[in-house]
């Protein structure tokens, strides 16, 4: 993989440096028998594939849709495009056809890769919103993107220049109006994080990352995978999480990246002590890590929980410390060149020590806008250049921060983030609902649940099975309601607002024996 002047500090040219370094070290061991993957051999696939869209007629800056199961080539796919000059935008492979329609209608992509089990009705969609290549990609190798790349030798000539402002990367998130936004990551934003988290977190060659988190987010995708191709790291890599698989690798692994819900269903295994005797360091995010469960996993293990806190439109943003105190309920203290600051909703100005506020930042870890959406971008900006993150937080006398609410009723669950309006759109659709509410309240689990209140029409009947069976076909899993319950009226205030914190408060013990 060759390496450029003008890439000097984006990602790409950071791969390739640590390439050149030690190409015959292992990338990827599996757990399920496959033959582990060198670096060297791992980015002469990325090539292939960087090959195979520019041969295809990929220009700078167009669009490349994936959505398939993790795997190897999940991350070949990723890599490639950016050599090739593209825009990566991976999507949940639990996303519904209705899902898809809507992030392919947006983006408008030039390519899109599919899974092949679900081929006829995604080709379908991919081509009444006017897709020009689309591919097929199964797990075993099969499909039709892979019987384009056999068909001719792509010969790889040299990676597409991009520069530091350029989008590298489009993840979409949801927001209060129901539609998800894209937000475009440059290169600068990748490559700048990565190498603040592989110092702060002291990451090199001879760590082993346990990868058992999805490559759709920023977590798994740029986090877990950007630290270790840029250090040097090698990945246990694994299809998803499995506390027993995950407890069989510590004793060969050094670090794990996880949300609460591993750490929570880790502290249940009786193995739990004598596996992580090997491990340096666990890092925890995506979702609050109660205090609680910081507190048994140091019991347990010996071990602090290092938590940190990031988003999708800024990457990571603060984390406790690799060395010293590593505050259980905190998220530590804003990453080198990031800047952070607590201000008051009504003065605009930063709040004293200790008092609640809202969470800004600026530094190089920030996204540069929405997809085709300049008026939210300039709504979420201040005129100084901070970005206005919609959680409120507050900063103690050692520097640490703590998020403590959220402006904009976003719930958490599992380590994904879930905006109510999304789904109370989706519920609104639905014949013989009069207005829905939905919220999140406490669960041992998944740390936040989805609760849906429905005030029906009078004259329809619904019941839990016929809005679960309307969802199933609307949304991704993690987003349907675990509880539907019927009321006769919503909470309102005087001015007419449905008051969400009165019906957190009454489903709060909902799943209390869970």
């Amino acid at each position: 993989m060759q390496s450029s002047s003008y890439l000097s500090n984006a990602l790409v040219s950071l791969l390739a440096n640590h390439l050149s370094d030690y190409p015959d070290t292992t990338l990827i061991r599996f757990t399920n028998g496959e033959a582990p993957i060198t670096r060297a051999a791992f980015f002469s696939t990325c090539e292939r594939y960087c090959a195979f869209f520019q041969n295809s007629g990929l220009k700078q800056g167009d669009r490349i849709v994936v959505q398939t199961p993790k795997s190897l080539d999940s991350l070949c796919l990723y890599v490639a495009t950016i050599m090739a000059g593209g825009i990566y935008i991976p999507l949940n492979p639990d996303f519904t056809d209705t899902e898809v329609s809507y992030y392919l209608n947006d983006s408008q992509p030039t390519i899109f890769i599919c899974m092949l089990d679900r081929t006829n009705t995604l080709l379908q969609i991919a081509r009444e919103s006017n897709v020009r290549h689309i591919y097929s990609l199964g797990v075993d190798k099969s499909g039709s993107f892979y019987e384009h790349i056999n068909s001719q030798n792509y010969e790889f000539t040299s990676v597409a220049e991009r520069h530091e402002e350029d989008i590298a990367a489009i993840l979409y998130t949801s927001g209060t109006t129901g539609r998800p936004k894209g937000a475009m990551i440059p290169h600068r934003a990748l490559g700048s994080n990565a190498s603040t988290l592989c110092k702060q977190w002291k990451f090199s060659k001879e760590d082993v990352l346990i990868h058992a988190l999805p490559v759709f987010h920023t977590h798994g995708l740029f986090v877990a995978t950007n630290v270790a191709l840029v250090s040097g790291a090698e990945m246990l890599f694994m299809d998803k999480f499995d506390t027993e698989k995950v407890i069989q690798a510590m004793p060969s692994a050094t670090s794990l990246m996880g949300v609460p819900t591993f750490y929570t269903r880790l502290l249940q295994h009786p193995d739990l002590s004598s596996a992580a005797q090997n491990m340096r360091l666990f890092v925890s995010g995506s979702a609050p890590l109660l205090a609680q469960t910081h507190e048994e996993w140091t019991k347990k293990t010996g071990h602090a929980i290092l938590e940190r806190y990031g988003m999708t439109e800024a990457n990571m943003i603060t984390s406790n410390p690799y060395d010293g105190i590593r505050k259980a309920g905190t998220v530590g203290m804003p990453l080198d060149g990031i800047t952070v600051r607590i201000t008051s909703e009504e003065t605009k100005e930063e709040v004293a020590e200790g008092e609640v506020g809202s969470l800004e930042m600026k530094g190089p870890n920030l996204f540069t806008g929405y997809w085709q959406n300049p008026k939210k971008t300039a709504a979420e900006f201040r005129s100084d250049g901070y970005f206005i993150s919609g959680d409120l937080a507050c900063r103690d006398e050692d520097g640490y921060i703590s998020i403590v609410g959220r402006e904009k009723d976003l719930i958490i669950s599992g380590g994904f983030n879930i905006y109510p309006k999304e789904i109370e759109t989706v519920l609104d659709e639905l014949t013989g609902v009069s207005e829905s509410a939905v919220v999140g309240v406490p669960h041992a689990d998944f740390g936040e649940a989805v609760i849906a209140v429905i005030v029906t029409q009078q004259e329809d009947e619904l019941s839990q099975s016929d809005v679960a069976n309307y969802v199933s076909s609307q949304l991704v899993n993690y987003k349907r309601p675990k509880h539907v319950a019927f009321v006769s009226s919503l909470p309102r205030n005087s001015m007419g607002k449905v008051q969400k914190n009165l019906l957190r408060d009454q489903f709060k013990t909902l799943f209390e024996s869970d």
